[in-house]
């Protein structure tokens, strides 16, 4: 893992694009009421980006958009195989771009980029990788994992 000096991370953070419109039915959207709220570093209290503000009618959409897709059958009849590369292939795109998400963690939460980077996205992607595995396994018992913790997995 390389980790830079200062100087490296704000010229990063400076030529971040940040995505501030809502994720529907796999394309970014606006709000339909176009309002925003405004998002701010907590550490420097800067402003970093105006967001779409989703309200009722959006999730509307979204859980309309999700149902579809699952009615559908795109994921939730695809292969245990298929799912589990999915999901592999997401944790790689992690990987592969820890520094941005970091850094977006970073500035979203105002934590150290040091742990954003060693913590939170090597953290994420092995959650997934663990998900990726588990999706050919229903045992309805604990599954193996580390001495310090527990995973039950249980069809529901």
């Amino acid at each position: 893992m390389n980790f830079h000096h200062l100087a490296y991370w704000q010229d990063k953070a400076l030529s971040l694009a940040i995505e501030t419109r809502l994720f529907i039915n796999g394309e970014y959207t606006a709000a339909a009421e176009n309002e925003t709220f405004e998002t701010v570093d907590p550490v420097t209290q800067a402003p970093l980006a105006n967001i779409a503000r989703g309200k009722s009618v959006d999730i509307d959409r979204a859980v309309s958009a999700a149902r579809g897709v699952f009615e559908r059958g795109d994921w939730s009849l695809s292969s245990p195989a298929k799912r589990k590369a999915v999901l592999n292939k997401l944790a790689d795109l992690m990987e592969a771009n820890a520094e941005e998400l970091a850094l977006l963690e970073t500035l979203d939460t105002g934590k150290p980029i040091r742990h954003s980077l060693r913590d939170d996205i090597p953290g994420a992607a092995r959650a997934i990788r663990w998900y990726a595995e588990a999706i050919d396994k229903v045992y309805g018992e604990v599954a193996t994992t580390s001495s310090h913790e527990l995973a039950m997995i249980v069809r529901e």
